[in-house]
C-alpha cells in the first residue's frame, strides 16, 4: 500500500460546482493516485455569492505532488501558503528555462513583491515576463535575453471563467455542439448579444471565410459591415479575392452568382480580380478608383472598417494587401482582437483556432461552421468559451442581417 507521506493545502473560490470545477479538481487528484481531504467546502448561498473549497492533497512523492499541483493551479487552486512567483532570465533571445510558467487563456494573477499583479495581454501559450512592476504574456519568439521569466507555479493564480449563471443570451447554448437546434432560434439569440455589445460601446471582430461569398452571403454581410456592427474583419486572401471576383465579374471561382452555372472561362476570373487590385495598388486604391464599386471589401473601405488579410502557401496571387509573413499576419491579428468583446467566426478553421489562441477566456466568441467537427476542435484546443452553432454559414449570415439590418420598405 502506498505511503502518502506528502502534503499540500490548496484552495479554490467560485462558483465551483455548476461550472463543473469541483469534480474535475476531484478527478484530477484521483486520476494522479493521489488523496484528497476536504479540510472545508462552503457553498455561496445565493446565485451571487461564490463557493469555497480548502482541500488537503497526499501523494506518495514530491515530484507527483508538485505535479499535480501545477495541474490543479490551472483549475483555479492556488496553494494556501502564499509565495512570490520564482523569477529567472532569459537564456538567450527567444530562449527561457525549462520550467518557464505556460500560460492559459484565463485571467492570471502573478505574486510579486507581496502583491498580485493582473498579468496583461493574456492568451494561452505564452510566457509571463515582469518588468517595471508590471506582468504580461509574452509570445516565445518576443522574448529577449536577460528578461525576468516567470518559472513553476508558486506565486501564480488562475482564475477560471465560471459558466454564465444570468441563463440569458450566451447561455443559450451551454458550450455544447450540436445541430440539432432551429438555426432561427439561435439567430436571434445572437443578434440580442451583438445588440447588446454595441449598446455599451463594445466591439465586435468577424473571422470570416470565403466561404460567405460562395454561399451568397455577401451582401447580407455587407449589410451587416454599413449598419456598424463589424469593427474588425480578419480573414485571408480567398475572401477578399472571390468576394472582389464576384464585384468585378458576377462570378465566385468561375460560377455565375445568378444561375449557379460556371460560365466561360470563368476559371481564370479571380486572377483577373487579382490583376485588376495589383494595377491599383491595393484594395483601397481599387475602392477609390472606382475598380471595385460594391462587395464586402468595398464596404469594409466605406466604412472604414479595418481588414487583416493572412497569407498561405495555397493563396493565388496574393493580393497585395495579403500578409505573407506569418508572424506579421498574428501580430495584426492581435492588435485588432484587443479589447474585443465578441468574436463572431465564420466558416473558416485555420484562422478561427488561430485567433482562439490569442483570445482570453472571457471573451465571448460564437463558432458558426456547417462541420461540426471545426467547433469541437476549437472547444479541443483551449477556447473552452466558444459556442458552437452547426449550421450553412451563408443561411445563418442572411437570416443575422434580416434581424440587425433589415432592407429599407
Amino acid at each position: 500500500m502506498k505511503a502518502f507521506e506528502h502534503h499540500q493545502l490548496v484552495e479554490a473560490e467560485g462558483h465551483l460546482i455548476d461550472s463543473n470545477i469541483l469534480p474535475q479538481v476531484f478527478d484530477r487528484v484521483i486520476e494522479s493516485g493521489a488523496q484528497y481531504e476536504v479540510e472545508e467546502f462552503r457553498i455561496g448561498r445565493t446565485n451571487e455569492e461564490v463557493s469555497r473549497l480548502r482541500l488537503r492533497i497526499s501523494a506518495s512523492t514530491p515530484e507527483l505532488l508538485a505535479e499535480l499541483v501545477d495541474d490543479l493551479v490551472h483549475l483555479g487552486c492556488h496553494p494556501h501558503t502564499e509565495h512570490d512567483v520564482c523569477l529567472e532570465p532569459a537564456e538567450a533571445d527567444r530562449v527561457v528555462p525549462d520550467h518557464f510558467y505556460s500560460t492559459t487563456n484565463m485571467k492570471t494573477l502573478v505574486r510579486f513583491g507581496g502583491s498580485w499583479l493582473e498579468v496583461a495581454d493574456q492568451r494561452m501559450d505564452a510566457v509571463i515576463v515582469i518588468q517595471d512592476g508590471r506582468a504580461a504574456c509574452r509570445k516565445l519568439r518576443d522574448v529577449r535575453a536577460g528578461e525576468p521569466v516567470v518559472c513553476g507555479t508558486v506565486g501564480v493564480r488562475v482564475v477560471p471563467v465560471f459558466k454564465d449563471r444570468d441563463r440569458k443570451a450566451f447561455a443559450f447554448m451551454a458550450n455544447e455542439v450540436s445541430s440539432e437546434r432551429r438555426v432561427e432560434t439561435a439567430v436571434r439569440k445572437t443578434a440580442t448579444l451583438v445588440r447588446e455589445v454595441k449598446e455599451r460601446g463594445g466591439r465586435i471582430v468577424v473571422v470570416a471565410g470565403p466561404v460567405i461569398v460562395h454561399t451568397g452571403a455577401g451582401p447580407d454581410f455587407s449589410a451587416l459591415v454599413r449598419a456598424g456592427f463589424v469593427d474588425a474583419l480578419l480573414s485571408g486572401n480567398a475572401l477578399a479575392v472571390h468576394d472582389i471576383e464576384q464585384a468585378l465579374y458576377g462570378t465566385s471561382l468561375g460560377v455565375s452568382y445568378e444561375t449557379g452555372i460556371p460560365v466561360e472561362e470563368g476559371h481564370k476570373n479571380h486572377m483577373r480580380a487579382i490583376n485588376a487590385v495589383n494595377r491599383a495598388g491595393s484594395i483601397a486604391e481599387a475602392v477609390r478608383r472606382g475598380v471595385v464599386t460594391k462587395g464586402v471589401m468595398a464596404d469594409c473601405v466605406r466604412c472604414g472598417v479595418p481588414f487583416v488579410l493572412a497569407g498561405s502557401i495555397r493563396d493565388d496571387g496574393p493580393l497585395p494587401d495579403t500578409l505573407m509573413d506569418l508572424v506579421e499576419a498574428q501580430a495584426e491579428y492581435a492588435k485588432h482582437l484587443a479589447g474585443a468583446d465578441l468574436v463572431i467566426m465564420l466558416s473558416s478553421m485555420l484562422h478561427s483556432i488561430g485567433v482562439g489562441n490569442m483570445l482570453p477566456a472571457w471573451v465571448r466568441t460564437i463558432c458558426v461552421d456547417i462541420n461540426p467537427a471545426v467547433v469541437t476542435k476549437l472547444s479541443d484546443r483551449g477556447s473552452a468559451q466558444a459556442v458552437g452553432i452547426v449550421t450553412d454559414v451563408g443561411l445563418f449570415v442572411h437570416l443575422l442581417a434580416r434581424e440587425l439590418a433589415p432592407p429599407a420598405r
